[in-house]
C-alpha cells in the first residue's frame, strides 16, 4: 500500500479507431469496462478518492465503484483540457496520480511504486516510463546532459516529432504523480502547438521544469504496463495478457486450469483451491466456483454459483445456482433462476429454467423443466416436459420428493403431483396427481389383427388405404 493520495482517470477519448457503436472506455475486457481497469488499480492502491474524466456522453455514468466520482470534459480538446475539466474537483492536498483510461494494464503494485519514487524524490511530478523495442506510436522521453527528465515529445501526428526524437527507445507510459498545486499552476500555459492543436498533458512536464520543478522518473522493468488501446487489434493483444495475469492468479491460489490459453476468467470470478477448470471454459460476469469442482469442458458460466464437488460438463449456465455434488451435463442448459440442489442432476439434452430441483433429485435427458418446484430424490423421466405457459401466462408445476416420472410425460401446468406419485409413460397430466397414486393419462393401445394383410390387397385391387378405426373402447 501506498502512502495517501488521490487519483484522476482521463477516459474522456473518443476511440473512433475502435469503428464500434459502443464508447471506447466500454469497451470490455475479461469483464470490466475498459476505463474500470485503471480505476480500480488506484482504488486498490489506497487513493482516497478517483475522479474519472468521461464524455459528454456519459457513457460510466452508473457505473462507477463505491469511492470514484466522475467529471465531463465538455470539449474533446485532449489530455491537457481533461485535466482543466476536472481541476476544480482535485484535492489540492494529496498528491495527484493520473491515469490514462485506455491503459489497463497499470497495476495497483506499480501506483503504489510510482507514488514512492515522487516522495523520495521530493518531485513536482514524477513520470512512468518503459523501453519498447518498437516504440512506434508513444511519446518519448527527452532527458537533459545530466539524465534527468527533460520533456516529453507527442508523436500521435507527423510533425509532433523531429527525427532524432523518434529514434529514442524510452517511451512515457501515461501514468504520472503530481504536486496538485503546482499543477493547476501550469494548466493555464498550455497551449496547443502541435499538429492535433490539443492541449497535450505531457507539455506540462516541460512547463514544471522551467518554473524551476523537480521532475522524476520512474523506468519500469515491464514494458507491457505502456500498452494502450486505440483499436481492435490492440484491445484484443492488451485482453490477451490482462487474461494471462487472471489465469496466473489462479492457478498461484491452487486451482488447477488445465489449459490456460484455452480458458476464459472475468476480472471478477472466484474460484476456491482444488477446483479444476478444463478447456474451453468460460468464467464470466461475477460467477463462483467452490472446492474441488469439476467445470469444463466447454463450459460458459455466467453470473452462476456451481458448489464445493459439483460437476458441470459442457453446459451453458446462466444467472443460475448449482448445489454441492450436483451433476450438469453434458450439453445442458441451465436458464437464469435455476437452482440444483445439492448432488441434483441436470444430464444429457436438458434444459431448466426458473426452477428447483430439490437435493438428489434428477432430470437425466431430453428433458424441458420450466417454473417448476421438483422435490427431493424425484426422478423426472426421459422427454419429460412441463407446459408452463397457455398463451396468455405462466404457470407452475410442482412435483413432490420421491416421485417417479416415467418418459414423455407431460405435465400440463399448474398442476401439482404428491409425494411418491408416480406416472405412466407417454402421459399428459392436467390434473393434481395425489401423494401415491399412479396417473396414467394416454390413449389405450389397440392391436388390429391383418391389418397388413387387408392393406396389401386394397392396393393390389387399386383401392386407397383405408384409414378408417375401430371405435374404441373406454378402460376398465
Amino acid at each position: 500500500m501506498s502512502g495517501p493520495f488521490s487519483a484522476l482517470v482521463l477516459a474522456a477519448g473518443e476511440g473512433t479507431r475502435m469503428r464500434s457503436s459502443r464508447p471506447k472506455a466500454l469497451q470490455e475486457i475479461c469483464g470490466r469496462p475498459l476505463a474500470l481497469w485503471p480505476v480500480h488499480a488506484a482504488l486498490a492502491a489506497g487513493a482516497s478518492g478517483v475522479l474519472v474524466v468521461q464524455s459528454p456522453a456519459r457513457p460510466l455514468e452508473g457505473l462507477l465503484p463505491a469511492g470514484a466520482s466522475a467529471v465531463v470534459q465538455e470539449r474533446p480538446d485532449g489530455t491537457g483540457g481533461a485535466v482543466r475539466a476536472a481541476a476544480g474537483q482535485l484535492d489540492l492536498a494529496l498528491p495527484l496520480v493520473v491515469l490514462c483510461g485506455d491503459a489497463p494494464l497499470v497495476s495497483a503494485a506499480v501506483i503504489a511504486e510510482l507514488i514512492a519514487a515522487h516522495a523520495q524524490a521530493g518531485a513536482s511530478a514524477t513520470v512512468l516510463t518503459a523501453e519498447l523495442d518498437d516504440p512506434s506510436g508513444y511519446g518519448r522521453v527527452i532527458r537533459d546532459s545530466s539524465g534527468a527528465l527533460a520533456r516529453i515529445v507527442e508523436t500521435k501526428q507527423p510533425g509532433d516529432a523531429d527525427v532524432a526524437e523518434l529514434e529514442i527507445r524510452e517511451v512515457n507510459a501515461g501514468a504520472y504523480v503530481f504536486d496538485p498545486e503546482a499543477l493547476c499552476a501550469v494548466l493555464p500555459a498550455l497551449a496547443g502547438a502541435n499538429a492535433q492543436g490539443e492541449l497535450y498533458l505531457t507539455d506540462a512536464i516541460a512547463l514544471l521544469r522551467e518554473r524551476g520543478g523537480r521532475i522524476a522518473a520512474l523506468r519500469s522493468t515491464d514494458w507491457q504496463v505502456v500498452l494502450g488501446v486505440n483499436d481492435r487489434l490492440q484491445l484484443a493483444r492488451v485482453r490477451a495478457i490482462c487474461q494471462a495475469q487472471i489465469n496466473e492468479q489462479h492457478l498461484r491460489a491452487g486451482v488447477d486450469i488445465v489449459d490456460p490459453s484455452a480458458t476464459y476468467i472475468d476480472v471478477d470470478v472466484e474460484i476456491a483451491a482444488d477446483a479444476t477448470i478444463a478447456p474451453g471454459t468460460r468464467l464470466l460476469a461475477g460467477t463462483r466456483v467452490g472446492e474441488r469442482a469439476q467445470v469444463g469442458p466447454q463450459v460458459t458460466a455466467i453470473a452462476s454459483e456451481i458448489g464445493p464437488d459439483a460437476r458441470v460438463r459442457m453446459a451453458w449456465v446462466e444467472n443460475a445456482r448449482i448445489g454441492a455434488g450436483a451433476q450438469v451435463g453434458p450439453f445442458a442448459y441451465l436458464r437464469p433462476q435455476t437452482v440444483l440442489g445439492e448432488r441434483a442432476k441436470a444430464g444429457t439434452f436438458v434444459e431448466i429454467k426458473a426452477s428447483e430441483i430439490g437435493a438428489d433429485a434428477k432430470v437425466p435427458h431430453l428433458s424441458y423443466i420450466g417454473d417448476a418446484t421438483i422435490g427431493e430424490r424425484a426422478n423426472l423421466g426421459a422427454a419429460t416436459v412441463t407446459a408452463n405457459y397457455d398463451g396468455f401466462s405462466k404457470h407452475r408445476t410442482t412435483v413432490g420428493p420421491d416421485v417417479r416420472a416415467g418418459v414423455d410425460t407431460t405435465f400440463v401446468a399448474p398442476v401439482e403431483v404428491g409425494a411418491g406419485a408416480f406416472t405412466g409413460a407417454g402421459s399428459v397430466i392436467t390434473h393434481d396427481v395425489p401423494p401415491g397414486a399412479l396417473a396414467v393419462a394416454r390413449a389405450r393401445q389397440q392391436n388390429i389383427t391383418g391389418y397388413a394383410k387387408r392393406r396389401k390387397e386394397r392396393a393390389a385391387d387399386g383401392a386407397p388405404p383405408a384409414h378408417t378405426r375401430p371405435p374404441i373402447t373406454p378402460d376398465l
